[in-house]
Parts: structure tokens; sequence; C-alpha cells
């Protein structure tokens, strides 16, 4: 098979094609980036969203951000709120918001609604952490205000069984377990209020506007997984990084079905978060395992999943061997190009692993194009972060 035939250029009908070669319409479309901060997959991205919402749709947008961050711009584009400037700094997480690509969406996103009556929704899928996580107060706080009584406590009670913020964002529990009050008796209290206020929300959810009910349920598993994260900080064992990297992932699934329900949406993340297969990565002496967000997703979501990853060619000065699928990939006649990924993989034979002197940069493993649904392929990136 000619690696022609399993490409087209990376265009609106190209988009459009692909959509229709699917067994069925996806409810969540995830582009995976093979590397954070490449300028020109954040132009990609905006133009296929841009298509995807003239022509094929969609309303919604979603990328690895703080979910609850990611408030301030969905009110942004749905409403106008806040100056662009304040928006960008406080409505993305892990540095998203210097991103220019970033920028023109949020801008493009919101003059669309200022046109339209059916307005376009933005969310964060993303936890409030990092390899560290921040206090579950704000995820709490919100909660218990939007519940009505009889509560399982007071917010007197609740502010003081939280305490100062640093306690629990302490960046030094990534590496020394001891430092978390992850397991310390507030907040086990903490645990079994968090378990009743969703529990009671579950009584109150006729009594809730469509946004409080939403928000609410944002608010419950956000702060429910913070404090099974913070569990699993304070854990010394050798389970404690793949039980955090699974907990981290598992929130970002339980975001991603919730943006489903306001589908089809396009999903922006990692490349290892929005993959179907297990995640795999070396830490010292351990080999960690688990299930990323894309595969839980896809699990309950099934035909309504749909995965794009992308690859990029040369990155600065750093090109890849010829025998590598970034490789053969960088002979299509096109700079940007959509590859049905499984006629790939009958295509290219045993391609050999790509090892990219870029650390940021995650190889396409040659093994795994069968689970993966397409690739946009970028011949050239130049602008890194």
């Amino acid at each position: 098979m000619d690696i022609k035939d399993t490409a087209r250029p990376l265009d609106g009908a190209g988009v459009s094609a692909f959509l229709r070669s699917l067994p069925a319409r996806p409810l969540l479309l995830g582009l995976g980036e093979a590397r954070h901060f490449v300028g020109e997959l954040g132009e990609v991205r905006n133009e296929v969203f841009r298509h995807l919402v003239e022509h094929e749709g969609y309303r919604s947008f979603a990328i690895e951000s703080d979910c609850l961050m990611g408030l301030v711009v969905d009110d942004h584009v749905r409403t106008g709120a806040g100056d662009l400037d304040d928006v960008m700094e406080r409505g993305f997480s892990h540095n998203f918001g210097a991103s220019a690509a970033n920028r023109e969406l949020v801008r493009w996103m919101r003059a669309y609604n200022e046109e339209h009556d059916e307005k376009l929704r933005f969310f964060g899928f993303d936890g409030p952490l990092e390899y560290w996580a921040a206090s579950p107060r704000e995820a709490l706080t919100a909660l218990h205000a939007l519940l009505d009584g009889p509560l399982p406590c007071a917010p007197e009670e609740l502010d003081e069984l939280l305490g100062p913020d640093d306690r629990w964002s302490d960046e030094a529990t990534a590496r020394d377990p001891a430092r978390s009050i992850g397991r310390s008796a507030d907040a086990r209290r903490l645990r079994l209020i968090a378990d009743d206020l969703v529990a009671l929300l579950e009584t109150q959810v006729p009594r809730l506007s469509a946004d409080d009910g939403e928000r609410a349920a944002l608010y419950a598993r956000t702060a429910v997984g913070l404090l099974r994260y913070h569990h699993w900080m304070a854990d010394a064992s050798e389970a404690r990084w793949t039980r955090l990297s699974a907990q981290r992932d598992a929130m970002m699934a339980a975001n991603l079905r919730a943006v489903a329900g306001h589908g089809p949406a396009l999903v922006f993340g990692h490349n290892l978060h929005l993959q179907r297969n297990r995640s795999v990565m070396p830490l010292g002496d351990q080999t960690l395992e688990w299930w990323s967000a894309g595969a839980i997703a896809g699990a309950h979501l099934g035909d309504r999943y749909a995965f794009l990853a992308s690859a990029l060619g040369t990155t600065g000065d750093d090109a890849p061997p010829p025998d590598t699928v970034e490789g053969i990939l960088s002979t299509l006649p096109w700079d940007r190009s959509l590859v049905d990924a499984r006629r790939l993989a009958e295509a290219v034979t045993e391609p050999a692993p790509r090892v990219s002197r870029d650390f940021r940069y995650f190889p396409l493993d040659p093994a795994r194009l069968d689970t993966i649904d397409g690739v946009v392929f970028l011949r050239q990136a130049v602008e890194l972060g």
C-alpha cells in the first residue's frame, strides 16, 4: 500500500471525511498532543474546531486544564464576563493561559457566541492538581453553599477542618508522603462530609437550576477526587505513584463524561491522557501502569469516543529517522496531514521506534497504531514553548 493512500490533507473536507469514516458520530473527539506548547498544533486545533462548529454541529471544547478554573473561561465565552487578559490568567492552569493559540480560541468562541443564540461551551477536564494537589476548599465550600439543609456540617466546621490552604498544596508532598495531611483525622472527617454532600446532592437535583446542578456535580466529583488524591499522597508504599496517576486520569475521565453530555465536543490534551491503551511510565526503579482518561471514557462511550493522536516530524533541529513512523509520514506531500491510523498500521511494517532529542516529545508507538482512529501529522514544528 502506498503511504499516500492512508492520508489526506488536513483541512475541513478532510476532517468531515474522517468523521464520516467512523462507525458512529462521536460525542467526544479527542485531539491529542504529542508535546505541550507546540504553536503550530494549537493553530491546527483552532482551525479544526472552527470547522467542527460551523459544519459539524460541535458546540463544546474541553482542554487539559483545571476544571474549576475553566468555569472562568466558560462564563466569559457565554456571557462576556471579565476582561480577556484576566480570563486568560485566572481561567487556565499549567501556564496554558500564556498560549497565543488558547487566547485566540477564547476570543473566537466569545465572538461566535455574540452572534449566535446557541452558545459554545468551554470546559477544563483536568483536576486542580499536578504532581501535588490543591486544597479541596473551593470544591467543598461551593458544593456546601449550593445545597439545602439539613447539611452534614456547618460552614464554620468545614472551614476549621480545611484549615490553611498551604497545608494541602505543599509541593514537597510530591517527594515526601510524610508531609501530606491526606490521612489526618481532619482529612478523614472531610471525606465523610464529602460523601454525605454528594448523597445529599442526589436528593436535591430537582430544586436546582440546570446551571447550578451542573456546577454542583462538578464540585462534588472534584471534592471527592481531590480528597482521594490527597489520601494517596500520604501513602508511603510502592503503589503510591501508580494510584496517584490512576486517580488523576479517573478524575479527567469523569469530567470528560460530563462534557459528553454537552456533545459533540472536541477534547484537547496530551496523547498519553487521551489514548485508549494503558499508560506506561518509568519512575526510578519502578514502571507505572494505569488506564488513561481516554481509555476509561472510551469504555463508557464505546464508538461515541474517537481519538486523533498528533505526531510531529522535524521539531527544531530534531528530524525523525526515515525508518520511524514520523520519518515515513514526513514523505507525504502535505505539510499537515490527516492519516487513517489503522490503514497506516497495515502499510508500514516493523517501523523503528523514534528516540527524540526533545525529552518533552512523545513519539508514536508503532505497536499501538491500531488503537488510534487517526493521526494529525505536522511535518515541521518550529514554535516550541
